[in-house]
């Protein structure tokens, strides 16, 4: 693994975890875009490459942690102090509360598509489709937005679908921001408030199924072999970027609308699967 790859994922994952354009899906057309330009075989298994991509959701998971770390300490206060004093009533202990439900409906929604997750990795076109049908769920959601009134805490209801979300957006092409915060404004909830509890609920999961279950699959002595200055240097870079990204795609949406990344994701998903359907 060269330098520079390291550094074009870790840039990939920094700026597309966060945007609603399925970071996913990029990593996807990068991997396979360099491997289509060294010649190499679009079905090729790289264990190191498998590895990077854990260190690179580790970068944007530190980055989504301190921007949000206020947030987070607040809610973590008002669960364990509703939890001792048996009052419910604090918004952050009911935010809290959301996040967990979103968390455990996300789960079983992933290992039910996992295997189709897994072998879309190897698809890059039929990525670039999941990747259109997400560019279309974005224009859908905002034109439905802007006929029904918003609000700015999340619910139930809010839980329950973006938690289903989320374990759609498994599948490679399928954006998780995008379909969190897409089903955040269809089910009545703000642009930031929703891109607000989108951030908070991928903290589990970048945790849990993007980590510690692939690292679960990575021989010791694999690791041992690796490149580590390119992924250290991947996962600074993913990190720095997501940071940024976080910080201006939540002043971005004070102003404007999803509408950009709708087209983008459609034009981007279209030109992908003309582009490696023929390799596949």
């Amino acid at each position: 693994m060269h330098l520079l790859q390291a550094v074009l994922m870790g840039l990939v994952q920094g700026f597309s975890e966060f945007l609603p354009i399925s970071s996913s899906a990029h990593l996807v057309f990068t991997s396979n875009l360099y491997k289509t330009l060294n010649g190499l075989e679009l079905n090729q298994v790289v264990q190191q490459e498998v590895f990077l991509d854990i260190m690179l959701h580790l970068g944007t998971l530190i980055s989504v942690l301190i921007f949000f770390r206020k947030d987070i300490l607040s809610i973590i206060k008002a669960l364990y102090y509703g939890l001792k004093t048996k009052d419910f009533s604090n918004n952050d202990f009911k935010l809290g509360c959301y996040i967990i439900l979103g968390t455990i409906l996300t789960i079983p929604v992933s290992v039910l598509l996992s295997g189709m997750a897994g072998m879309l990795v190897f698809m890059p076109a039929g990525v670039g489709l999941f990747l259109a049908i997400t560019g279309f769920i974005l224009l859908f959601s905002e034109w439905f937005s802007k006929r029904h009134a918003n609000k700015k805490s999340v619910g139930i209801k809010n839980a329950i679908l973006t938690g289903i979300a989320q374990g759609m957006a498994s599948l490679p092409g399928f954006s998780r921001s995008g379909l969190t915060i897409a089903t955040g404004l269809i089910t009545g909830l703000d642009r930031t408030t929703a891109a607000r509890y989108s951030f908070l609920l991928s903290i589990p999961i970048i945790i849990g199924a993007s980590m510690i279950y692939p690292l679960i699959n990575i021989k010791l002595s694999d690791i041992l072999t690796y490149n580590w200055l390119a992924i250290i240097l991947g996962t600074i870079v993913s990190a720095i970027s997501g940071y940024l990204c976080i910080k201006y795609f939540m002043k971005f949406l004070e102003k404007f609308s999803l509408a950009f990344f709708g087209y983008y994701c459609i034009i981007m998903g279209i030109f992908a699967y003309l582009f490696f359907i023929g390799r596949m």
